[in-house]
């Protein structure tokens, strides 16, 4: 790639030149699709899992949660060390890594080689998710053709998580549940050789020693973070060693930011945060999430539990939702362009709230039509919200620190996701819980039971039978339909209040210049690049130049 062309402006010098950008392009939302599949297919395959390997309550937890909690965790880490030795070089271990531990995962015995195959998977997932947007930050340092590369890539990470469920769903109709991991291996053999030919290596400034000390102590921190949050969303919501999770992790990502303020060569630039563009984009991120994932889960449960559809019934009823993002992250760099960052990301967490409140009344039946409208409005709105706000976060870093902002952007992502689950799971409970607590003819302990959730009341409702099962059955249903209601309220009220939050983004996109923080020849190693006819070159924004003073 870098080595097979010379022509090349400053604009352009990243990715080589010409329409070997958009080659690049592709082979890096491959890579962004295996990983965003992986976090969700083996939602489906949990029950076999579970048949199979016969693990205990607290391994098929860390199961389910072992690639999120560790691949949150090192975002950081591996985004930082790629500015450091390179984006390209971490990009192809962590595929390296992705493609022995998914061969682990598939062939487990046991549920403890299955946890640890997980974590490895997230370790190479937090390798390749801020490598791959870092680099699209060097490839595309023009903003407008950069805001459509976007588009395409945050429109390959929505449709991975909701192809993960559907493919997961075909393959155990047909095959083992170690089979949703295997799909990956002929890909990562494909991808290394292709990523090592055709992806241009690039690197930050180099100042400095790396921040091993800061590094490992952000990847604790947030582990601990991330940790406490899901247990938030459990039964141990209120135990002690939740609190203590929670506060060991706030003390250390506490310990981290007051490290990284008194180095003169920090591994994530704070200063970044003083920046209204780049911390509202972070703020936005997280509250898309935060919506999208409890709505997503929630929704899922509805479908399946209250209206009795299949997986796959359920995953085609989820595929409009998919769809739509699509088209708004293709459509996103015209409407960028149209009307800006602000009003964007404004409009799309209107649009968001808009298509909640319209699937509120959702009831016991099922409506098509509602239901179409609803999530299509959904995933437009909510797409076009994290497009624009990845934009404008990608657009306020200099080159040099691509991959550090992009870790804080993926890192954003997971938090969100995070305590989407358990902020509005909680939101749901308690709307739930409720209902199921004078039941006639249903005994105390198992009123107590089936006030868990949804299908624990069915459970119990099975093993009651008879009148009492019935009515417990029933009461259940009309809970969660209640609770769902009060969750997409307060899951509106969120998306207000991220509307409100973006008024603080800039009003317009202004094409900004490459700033030149790059190492002399990272990315085009061929020497000086030459400037084709027709595009203009210009000098390096006054930000880009503020960002290297010392701390």
């Amino acid at each position: 790639m870098s080595g097979t062309t010379t022509d090349a402006s400053p604009r352009r010098r990243a990715a080589g030149a010409g329409a070997n950008r958009w080659v690049v392009l592709v082979v890096l939302c491959v890579s962004l699709l295996l990983v965003a599949v992986d976090a969700t297919v083996l939602h489906v395959a949990v029950p076999a899992v579970t048949e199979d390997l016969r693990p205990g309550a607290m391994e098929l937890l860390w199961i389910v949660d072992a690639y999120p909690l560790v691949c949150a965790s090192l975002l950081i880490l591996f985004g930082t060390l790629g500015d450091r030795v390179g984006r390209r070089r971490v990009l192809l271990l962590g595929y390296a890594l992705f493609g022995i531990a998914s061969g682990l995962a598939a062939l487990a015995d046991s549920a403890p080689v299955l946890i640890a195959a997980r974590a490895l998977l997230g370790v190479g997932g937090a390798m390749i998710m801020p490598a791959t947007l870092s680099i699209l930050r060097q490839v595309f340092p023009d903003r407008r053709e950069r805001a459509f590369a976007i588009g395409v890539w945050s429109a390959v990470a929505a449709v991975g998580a909701a192809v993960g469920p559907l493919l997961g769903g075909f393959l155990l109709e047909h095959f083992w549940w170690g089979s949703v991991f295997l799909i990956n291996i002929p890909l990562m053999l494909v991808s290394l050789p292709v990523g090592r030919l055709l992806l241009p290596e690039s690197k930050g400034d180099g100042n400095g020693p790396w921040d091993v000390t800061g590094a490992l102590t952000a990847a604790a921190g947030l582990f601990a973070v991330v940790l406490g949050v899901k247990r938030l969303g459990g039964e141990s919501a209120g135990g002690p060693w939740t609190v203590l999770v929670l506060a060991a992790g706030a003390a250390l990502l506490a310990a981290f930011v007051r490290r990284q303020r008194r180095r003169a060569h920090p591994l994530v630039d704070l200063r970044l945060f003083a920046r209204p563009a780049f911390s509202t984009s972070v703020g936005c991120i997280v509250l898309a999430m935060l919506a999208l994932v409890g709505l997503e889960l929630i929704a899922a449960q509805y479908l399946q539990l209250v209206l009795g559809l299949s997986p796959l019934e359920t995953g085609l009823r989820l595929v409009p939702l998919t769809f739509a993002a699509m088209a708004a992250g293709l459509a996103g760099a015209r409407l960028l362009r149209r009307f800006g960052p602000r009003r964007m990301v404004f409009c799309g967490f209107c649009l968001t709230a808009a298509a909640v409140l319209l699937l509120t009344p959702m009831g016991e039946q099922d409506n098509p039509a509602l239901l179409l409208g609803g999530f299509v409005l959904l995933g437009f709105g909510l797409e076009t919200t994290l497009f624009g706000a990845y934009e404008s976060m990608l657009s306020e870093v200099p080159p040099q620190q691509a991959g550090g902002a992009a870790a804080i952007g993926e890192t954003s992502y997971q938090l969100g996701a995070g305590i989407g689950i358990a902020l509005l799971g909680s939101v749901m409970n308690a709307a739930y819980a409720p209902g199921l607590e004078k039941v006639p003819g249903v005994p105390a302990p198992e009123s107590s039971a089936a006030r868990h959730s949804l299908g624990e009341a069915y459970e119990v409702a099975a093993q009651l039978g008879g009148p009492a099962g019935a009515a417990l059955r029933d009461a259940a249903r009309h809970a969660f339909v209640h609770g769902l209601h009060v969750t997409l309220l307060a899951s509106a009220a969120l998306l207000l209040l991220g509307a409100v939050m973006a008024l603080r983004l800039p009003r317009t996109a202004q094409d900004e210049p490459e700033t030149g923080g790059e190492k002399p020849g990272a990315a085009s190693p061929e020497g000086p690049a030459r400037v084709p006819a027709g595009v203009p070159d210009v000098p390096a924004p006054r930000e880009a130049a503020e960002s290297r003073v010392p701390v």
